[in-house]
């Protein structure tokens, strides 16, 4: 099995967003397809791997966001399966609420950042349930049901490799900051922890982030993000009772984040990138609508 790392370049800037190609005896499987607005890159760096985007036969994303799975319905199109969650399929199908709840927040940025997400033909995506599985030439992918980050999320386990989506964090650069991916508004401590526990009881050797690349250091990582979920729910949960507004809320979580990440050695120029690819704003509301419906 090869791993090919595709990076989408998301507003022209390299290490945001990737997709993997993994090529098994001539057989092709897409994980993640990025946003509309990457479309081109995308496939692009496919034709100069060598291959024929018509030989992309299955497709598969991990959870429904825009940065995750906005081009699936445009591979669904072309005559490709798309692989999901059960409760991403309706999405995927008719996308036309997930859109106009992303419009809502993006405003006039949605199309310069997001670009168009075609709707998938219902015939082209499976769902697969926890424990099931496709074949792509001599490797089998698995399907593992990791809630947390969102209760629509999949990782796919090929071999010893795990490709996490968003519920392994996101590490850009392979720096040593650990960034909470808790957009809302699915953010779940519990479940994420529980997720990680799966992971961890893998015993992979790699894992493969959409934000961004391979990891090896596998065990110390995912023990890593543990505790940084953990950080951010207990530091949200604080604030709210201490009655902080929600702008306080944001502008705190912001300040407790970039001193983290100054402190283990992150360039102002690195911060600017995670916050292109993870805003603190969007993670500080995330956390704090679990607490208040939790509390």
């Amino acid at each position: 099995m090869t791993v090919h790392t595709l990076d989408l370049h998301f507003q022209n800037t390299p290490g945001l967003i990737a997709a993997y190609l993994v090529e098994s005896q001539g057989e092709l499987a897409l994980i993640e397809t990025g946003p509309g607005s990457t479309l081109p890159t995308l496939c692009q760096a496919i034709s100069n791997l060598g291959f024929r985007l018509e030989s992309v036969r299955h497709v598969l994303v991990t959870h429904i966001h825009l940065d995750h799975a906005g081009a699936a319905g445009w591979w669904a199109q072309q005559g490709a399966q798309v692989y999901c969650h059960t409760n991403a399929a309706r999405h995927l199908i008719d996308p036309s609420r997930l859109v106009e709840s992303a419009r809502m927040v993006y405003g006039d940025a949605m199309d310069r950042l997001w670009g168009e997400m075609l709707p998938a033909p219902a015939e082209k995506v499976t769902i697969l349930k926890d424990g099931e599985s496709l074949v792509i030439g001599d490797q089998q992918i698995v399907a593992c049901d990791t809630p947390g980050h969102a209760r629509h999320h999949l990782a796919f386990i090929v071999g010893s490799a795990c490709f996490t989506g968003d519920v392994a964090g996101l590490r850009l650069k392979q720096s040593g900051y650990l960034s909470v991916t808790a957009a809302p508004p699915q953010f779940d401590p519990p479940a994420y922890l529980a997720s990680l526990n799966r992971l961890l009881a893998g015993h992979f050797d790699r894992l493969f982030l959409t934000h961004f690349g391979e990891i090896t250091d596998v065990q110390k990582h995912l023990l890593h993000y543990q505790g940084r979920v953990e950080q951010v729910h207990q530091n949200v949960r604080q604030w709210v009772q201490q009655g902080l507004t929600e702008d306080q809320l944001r502008e705190k979580y912001e300040d407790t984040e970039r001193t983290l990440a100054t402190s283990v050695g992150l360039s102002e120029e690195a911060w600017r990138l995670h916050e292109m690819a993870n805003s603190t704003q969007m993670c500080a509301d995330g956390v704090r609508l679990f607490v208040e419906k939790n509390s």
